[in-house]
């Protein structure tokens, strides 16, 4: 059993009971659907015991709304003590506060693992909560890459608090999708790839969340700090058991691999270039506190051409991966509607578009899908979240970015 306690106040009396409640033995005390009548019935079922109990693995809507409970203490930057403290209420077990799907659970869920797992740092526990990450991810982004991308581009521009996890899934993901559909690299060196990308900036996690909602530039002692981080994350993988040197290759050289040619490099520094390039496509996209994201395509031309002005091989194969414009990205079309990207497209800069906001300004109840290969809805500009007014159902547009899959075109 999972037992998680809940609080004796969020019961509600004289309600059928969402869920079954369990002494912290385990104990059946009232089953699912059973109606308490008083509070006094209430404190006398509990008896001597201290508090009532849930089983959340007796229930998947369960587990969910304890993984959104934990999310949201994470999010609040709450002390891990409190987090593995943390109750439920009924409010949290009768309803879904987020209004989310199962799908979009999903990727809260994975924004709550990520965050955990590289702010704590449990040395034990670390490689194989490593593995099941890249594991869920891989799986996730094989199955529907337009739905992994769209999720983590999604919660790249609208989550500040966990930026530094939300940024390391989403770089290993794109560089996933540029290894494995344009580079055509071995398994085992997607895999690597994937790893050093997720754990890029494990130095530097707890200062990277703050550095995305702190609006002055970063301090003398801040700037320091970033300066050392590629090497500290490397000392921190080596200490939990982590030796493979093209991964921790990759991860020191990350941000100081040069301009030339990709395929004549060693697999170490591929690694590193595909993964800088990403760092600054995806970086760009999204926004900070202290700066408004770049328009995608400024964000893909400093991610397209290297420092010499040149076709930079590896920016060149994330672009042909995700797009110009990449699922999650919002557009404006030439009939002047606004839209957000859903799928990607034939070819790099005719993705599939749900509208959100019509030709004439009003927000749309049903989001069509437009071809943008299309001339009466070819996308005219890229649009700045903060221009959009209307908020992102990351449950009902994510259904849609598992259409039928267009042929790409590279």
């Amino acid at each position: 059993m999972n037992l998680v306690q809940v609080t004796n106040e969020s019961i509600v009396i004289g309600q059928p009971l969402p869920f079954s409640l369990r002494d912290e033995a385990g104990i059946l005390l009232a089953r699912k659907g059973y109606v308490i009548g008083s509070r006094a019935d209430l404190e006398a079922m509990r008896g001597r015991g201290p508090a009532f109990y849930v089983d959340v693995s007796e229930s998947e809507k369960h587990q969910k709304a304890f993984v959104s409970k934990l999310m949201e203490l994470v999010a609040d930057d709450r002390p891990l003590g409190k987090i593995a403290q943390a109750r439920l209420t009924t409010r949290d077990l009768t309803t879904n506060p987020s209004g989310t799907s199962e799908d979009a659970h999903t990727w809260l869920d994975l924004q709550v693992q990520g965050t955990r797992l590289l702010r704590d740092l449990n040395t034990q526990n670390f490689p194989d909560d490593l593995e099941r990450l890249q594991q869920q991810l891989d799986r996730l982004s094989r199955r529907n890459p337009d739905g992994a991308l769209f999720a983590l581009f999604h919660l790249a521009y609208s989550e500040v608090d966990l930026y530094s996890a939300t940024h390391a899934m989403l770089v290993s993901v794109v560089c996933g999708l540029a290894a494995r559909e344009v580079l055509q690299w071995p398994d085992r060196m997607q895999d690597t790839l994937c790893k050093a990308a997720l754990t890029m900036n494990i130095g530097m996690t707890s200062l990277q969340d703050r550095l995305a909602s702190q609006r002055e530039p970063p301090s003398a002692e801040q700037r320091d700090y970033i300066a050392q981080h590629a090497q500290r994350s490397v000392d921190l993988l080596k200490k939990m058991g982590q030796h493979d040197p093209d991964w921790l290759e990759a991860v020191r050289d990350h941000h100081r691999t040069d301009a030339g040619n990709l395929a004549s490099r060693s697999p170490g520094q591929r690694i590193a270039r595909l993964i800088q390039r990403a760092d600054i496509f995806t970086a760009r996209l999204a926004p900070r506190a202290s700066r408004r994201p770049d328009a995608a395509t400024a964000a893909m031309q400093a991610c397209y051409f290297d420092e010499h002005r040149q076709i930079d091989a590896a920016g060149a194969a994330l672009i042909k991966a995700v797009g110009v414009y990449s699922p999650g990205t919002l557009v404006r079309m030439a009939n002047n509607e606004t839209g957000v990207v859903v799928r990607r497209g034939a070819n790099t800069s005719t993705p599939r578009v749900a509208v959100l906001v019509n030709r004439d300004g009003f927000a749309t109840g049903e989001h069509v899908v437009r071809d943008t290969s299309l001339r009466e809805f070819r996308i005219i500009a890229g649009v700045p979240p903060h221009e959009c007014k209307v908020k992102i159902n990351l449950s009902r547009l994510l259904a849609l970015t598992s259409g039928p899959a267009s042929s790409r075109a590279w």
